[in-house]
């Protein structure tokens, strides 16, 4: 005989996504016509190339002089040279040293060059000022003069745009918050950057924000004010953290036809490219629809091959399988797949360890949570790579004459689920056993969590 109760979490939407696989020919030509009648000619699919998996693992070039070449270590050192006497003669932020009076000079002299926290003095800064100036070099190939061009511009924009004061613009971050956020680290400490440009497929919001100067330069600005909040999370020490990991979000997002729309994007590459050299350790674009390589054609020229290197496009059916490979479970949002939930009173990061179970093709996994003592609640979360399985769940007594309780009846997960919330609370010892049956040709992973808790 068995009993039945409610489970009571359960929570169930939107599908996980994909990845990593450029468009099939035969998959995509009649999405390709469509672009040609739409864009007048046919894009190349190559120009941000697709990435590997064996990229998926990453580290940052090392910041350390020992690692570095000698070719590099001596343009690190005329960097140094140059901003040094810059900065002596009080001409850093000029365009030609000639337009520097003496008054400008001694009023140089007497600040202290930062950026991003870092002092810029090469005699004043120490190691995290290395690791700055060789962002810069990095981004032009260890070519000195343009690096040190670079920097000064850099400087330029950023005083004439007020950019060291731009997180305190409350205003951004209430108007764009749901654009683009920080939000966790990925497997190798990088703060991961979400950048949702659905949010603007609203017709309304698209004409506010895309539709006038004003609105384009806010957009803007608030993609600054994003890349300066991520590089807030930053360590600038040799052997740190120092880049982050940049995840586009492009479902739902509104179609190029748009001239304002496309000029904007345009003009957000250009900025970011030319003002945070090396701040970007990898850039996933996930949900790529069929007109990406159209965008991609629109923004191929703007982006140097360094940067393009860094991308990896991702197909819907993709999506959380790749995000694994860079971000661990725990902390990838439910709607990707991941059993991270916002404001989660249940589970933190620091309890609850991710698991993870492979089913096998025609086969069945099972998960034992024991419930050993009376009056516990046992609180499990898990998300299954692909869905397509069958779930139950019940309460097994120690006492072999008790009842089964059945927690869950079996019922089918498809591909538009987020990860499963349940939990119950036992009567008498047991356990808690959760069975995922896989009658699919293919082998699923199953990530999951738990806790036991006393009244």
């Amino acid at each position: 005989m068995t009993a039945e109760v409610s489970p009571e979490h359960t929570q169930m939407a939107e599908s996980p996504v994909n990845v990593e696989e450029p468009l099939k020919q035969e998959e995509t030509a009649g999405e390709e016509n469509n672009l040609e009648a739409s864009n007048g000619k046919n894009p190349s699919p190559d120009l941000i190339p697709e990435v590997d998996e064996r990229r998926a693992s990453f580290k940052e070039e090392s910041n350390f002089l020992s690692d570095l070449k000698e070719s590099e270590r001596n343009a690190l050192f005329e960097l140094q040279s140059k901003l040094e006497e810059a900065i002596a003669q009080g001409n850093l932020l000029e365009k030609d040293s000639k337009e520097a009076t003496d008054q400008e000079g001694r009023d140089a002299n007497n600040k202290d060059y930062s950026i991003w926290g870092v002092p810029l003095l090469p005699s004043k800064g120490g190691k995290s000022t290395d690791v700055v100036l060789l962002k810069f070099l990095r981004a032009r190939e260890f070519k000195v003069k343009d690096a040190f061009e670079m920097l000064k511009n850099t400087l330029r924009w950023r005083k004439e745009n007020r950019v060291d004061s731009i997180l305190d613009e409350v205003v951004l971050k209430d108007e764009f918050g749901k654009a683009g956020f920080i939000n966790g680290i990925d497997r190798e400490g990088h703060p991961v950057c979400y950048n949702v440009l659905g949010v603007f497929q609203d017709a309304e919001i698209s004409r506010i924000v895309f539709g006038s100067e004003e609105g384009r330069k806010k957009f803007l600005r608030s993609r600054v004010q994003l890349m300066e909040q991520g590089i807030k999370e930053l360590d600038m020490r040799p052997g740190a953290v120092s880049s982050m990991l940049h995840i586009t979000d492009l479902k739902d997002m509104i179609g190029l036809s748009k001239k304002e729309v496309r000029d904007t994007l345009k003009l957000a590459v250009q900025l970011l490219q030319d003002n945070y050299p090396e701040f970007v350790a990898r850039h996933v674009v996930i949900n790529a629809p069929f007109w990406y390589y159209a965008l991609n054609a629109i923004l191929s020229p703007f982006l140097t091959q360094r940067t393009k290197n860094k991308f990896v496009v991702v197909r819907p059916a993709k999506v959380t399988e790749t995000l694994l490979k860079y971000i661990s479970a725990e902390a990838i949002p439910t709607h990707y797949g991941g059993l991270k939930r916002e404001n989660d009173s249940e589970f933190s990061m620091e309890e609850g360890r991710v698991l993870e179970l492979t089913v096998k093709p025609a086969s069945f996994g099972t998960i034992e949570i024991p419930a050993l003592e009376t009056g516990t609640t046992v609180l499990w979360d898990f998300s299954v790579l692909g869905w397509e399985v069958n779930y139950r769940a019940e309460f097994v007594p120690a006492d072999e004459g008790a009842y089964t309780v059945i927690v869950q009846k079996g019922k089918r997960i498809g591909a538009e689920e987020e990860p499963i919330r349940n939990s119950f609370r036992n009567n008498e010892p047991g356990k808690v056993i959760l069975t995922i049956e896989n009658s699919t040709v293919k082998k699923k992973r199953v990530f999951y969590r738990y806790k036991v808790t006393s009244a």
